[in-house]
C-alpha cells in the first residue's frame, strides 16, 4: 500500500508538472518575445548619422541665448537697452546667416529638406510616409512650419525694432528714414503683439520638445552632438572643415552687413 500510495503521488506530481499553458498565456509569451526582439532589432539596425552640422547647431543656441537677453533686456529697460540694441543685431546677424546656410549648408539644414509641399504635410499627418520622405531626420513637416514661423516672426521683430521709437531715449538705427507714425506702429507691434507672440512660439517649441522626449525622442542631445541613430541607408550632412570655413565666411558677411546698419544710424 505504501509503494502504491507513492507511485501515484509521484505520478499526479508529474502530471501537474506537465499542465501545459493555456492559449492565453501562450499569446502573452509570444507578444513578450516578439517585443524583445522587435527592439533588439531595431538597436542592431541603426547606427550614428549626422544630421545637424556644426554651423548649424551653433546657430541654433547661439539664437536661444540671445533671444532670452532679449526678452529680459526688454523687460528691464532703461540702460539695458543698449545691450536689447546689440542682441538685436546679434539676431539680425544669425537670421541673415541662416537663411543662407537654408539655401547652401549641410543637407538637413537646407530648407529643401523640411519645407515640404502640402501633400507631403498631409502624408505625415496620416502617417503615411514613404521611405524616401526621412520625416523624422532632421526637422519633421510640422518642425519645419515652426522653423519657419519663428525666423519670420524674429525677422519681423528686428525689422520694427530697426525703426523703434520709444520716445523717451532710444530709438532703432533705421527709424530716421521713417515717419513718425510708422516709428510709433513699429514700436507699438514691437513691444505688445509681437513680443507676447514670440513667447508663446518658444513656449510651444519647449513644450514640443518635451512632449516629443515623453515619446521616447530625445531632440536635444542631436542638436548638442549633431549625430542621430538612424537606420542605414540616411544620407548624412556634409561637416567638413571646408563647410565650417564656408559658414565663418558667411557668418561675416553677415555681421558686417548687421555693422553697417549700426552705423547708419549713428
Amino acid at each position: 500500500m505504501s509503494t502504491s500510495t507513492t507511485s501515484t503521488t509521484s505520478t499526479i506530481s508529474t502530471m501537474s508538472t506537465k499542465t501545459p499553458a493555456t492559449p492565453a498565456e501562450t499569446k502573452l509569451d509570444t507578444r513578450a518575445d516578439t517585443r524583445v526582439d522587435t527592439r533588439a532589432d531595431t538597436r542592431a539596425d541603426t547606427h550614428p548619422v549626422r544630421v545637424w552640422d556644426l554651423p548649424t547647431r551653433v546657430f541654433h543656441w547661439l539664437l536661444a541665448l540671445a533671444v532670452v537677453g532679449l526678452v529680459v533686456t526688454g523687460h528691464v529697460g532703461g540702460n539695458a537697452l543698449v545691450w536689447h540694441m546689440r542682441l538685436g543685431l546679434l539676431v539680425l546677424t544669425l537670421l541673415s546667416f541662416r537663411v543662407l546656410w537654408g539655401l547652401v549648408g549641410g543637407r538637413w539644414s537646407r530648407f529643401t529638406s523640411f519645407v515640404r509641399w502640402p501633400v507631403a504635410l498631409l502624408r505625415y499627418l496620416r502617417g503615411q510616409a514613404r521611405d524616401s520622405d526621412f520625416f523624422e531626420v532632421g526637422h519633421n513637416p510640422l518642425g519645419g512650419l515652426s522653423v519657419l514661423a519663428m525666423i519670420g516672426l524674429l525677422a519681423l521683430q528686428v525689422a520694427t525694432g530697426l525703426v523703434a521709437d520709444d520716445e523717451i531715449a532710444t530709438t532703432g538705427p533705421l527709424n530716421k528714414f521713417v515717419s513718425t507714425a510708422t516709428g510709433l506702429a513699429a514700436t507699438s507691434w514691437h513691444k505688445d503683439v509681437g513680443q507676447w507672440i514670440l513667447v508663446a512660439l518658444v513656449g510651444l517649441h519647449v513644450a514640443a520638445i518635451a512632449f516629443y522626449r515623453w515619446r521616447g525622442t530625445d531632440l536635444v542631445r542631436p542638436m548638442l552632438t549633431g549625430d542621430k541613430h538612424l537606420p542605414a541607408g540616411v544620407p548624412p550632412s556634409a561637416d567638413s572643415w571646408q563647410t565650417r570655413l564656408l559658414a565663418l565666411l558667411l557668418l561675416a558677411f553677415c555681421a558686417a552687413g548687421a555693422l553697417w546698419i549700426a552705423w547708419l544710424g549713428a
